[in-house]
């Protein structure tokens, strides 16, 4: 799939900002295997004093900022073409949990995709002995088989609510609240899957959907979305699974990063020289593209 996406994240300030400095994470990359950058921008307004980009450890798209100049607003503008061909998911041959326990303690590696970075406890996504009981309930013949499980619970379970949460919530607050939305629900299952000793991280990115006749609408549509990707054992590595819609991730998933949890890649991150609030709105577009024949 081709697609033409399109985000704005605006910021208003109660008072003038007489400087800043932040870090924003909402450009795609190329991933082998999944995705292909073929264009992308980002834009800032007004212009910021400084400007630098980089990739952070887990090998996402970081842009720096910094103001010194007194500003009321903070418009970012992203586009982007991305093609996305995920590979179909094969014949399950993922080990069953006691495997993948000795299959981790083979992976010497520490480069930022080894699951050893995605076992323990983080910010959001906590070990919780309540989450873990949920989790074990779920618990199959295989990895893939258990991951799926929960994906598939998660989203009978609980009610997509965006009013129930905030960023700032942790997975247990939103588990005992049964509601929450794409971040809640995912950070739900990572901390699930943590608890039974298969190693979980985040993915934040955009998702497409064009719901058949008469069918729902997916969750998720017109702001940034977030599902999970678990370690599978040596053989079937990291897959991806989208516990808000109960589904695997598809072509219409477009990833922008990876982290331990919704801290590791929140879009925008930093601080202000101000005093007051600030109100923020974002709007997504993802447009399919058809290119014409020849």
């Amino acid at each position: 799939m081709l697609y033409d996406i399109r985000l704005n994240l605006r910021y208003d300030y109660d008072a003038a900002a007489g400087g800043g400095r932040h870090q924003v994470r909402v450009l795609p990359p190329t991933i082998s295997g999944v995705q292909r950058v073929i264009a992308a921008s980002l834009s800032f307004a007004p212009a910021p004093s400084e400007r630098s980009d980089f990739s952070d450890f887990f090998g996402n798209n970081v842009t720096s900022i910094a103001f010194r100049d007194a500003h009321d607003a903070l418009d970012i503008r992203m586009s982007a073409r991305v093609a996305v061909s995920r590979p179909e998911p094969g014949l399950d041959v993922s080990p069953d949990i006691r495997r993948l326990r000795e299959e981790l303690e083979a992976v010497r590696s520490l480069s930022p995709d080894t699951p050893h970075h995605f076992l323990a406890a983080s910010d959001h996504a906590g070990v919780d002995a309540d989450i873990t009981g949920y989790a074990r309930s779920s618990a199959g013949s295989s990895v893939v088989g258990t991951a799926m499980n929960l994906c598939n619970r998660i989203h009978r379970d609980f009610t997509y609510d965006g009013e129930a949460t905030t960023v700032q919530t942790r997975a247990s607050d939103a588990f005992d609240l049964r509601r929450g939305v794409c971040q809640d629900f995912s950070h739900i299952m990572i901390a699930g899957l943590r608890g039974l000793g298969i190693p979980a991280g985040y993915v934040s990115g955009f998702l497409r959907t064009i719901p058949p006749r008469g069918k729902p609408r997916l969750e998720g549509a017109d702001a940034m979305h977030a599902w999970v990707k678990v370690w599978c054992g040596r053989d079937t590595g990291w897959q991806e699974f989208d516990p808000t819609n109960g589904m695997r991730a598809s072509n219409d998933h477009i990833t922008v990063g990876y982290g331990r949890d919704y801290s590791d890649v929140a879009p925008i991150v930093g601080v202000l020289k101000t005093t007051g609030g600030q109100v923020g709105e974002q709007a997504v577009d993802v447009i399919p593209v058809v290119l014409e024949k020849a």
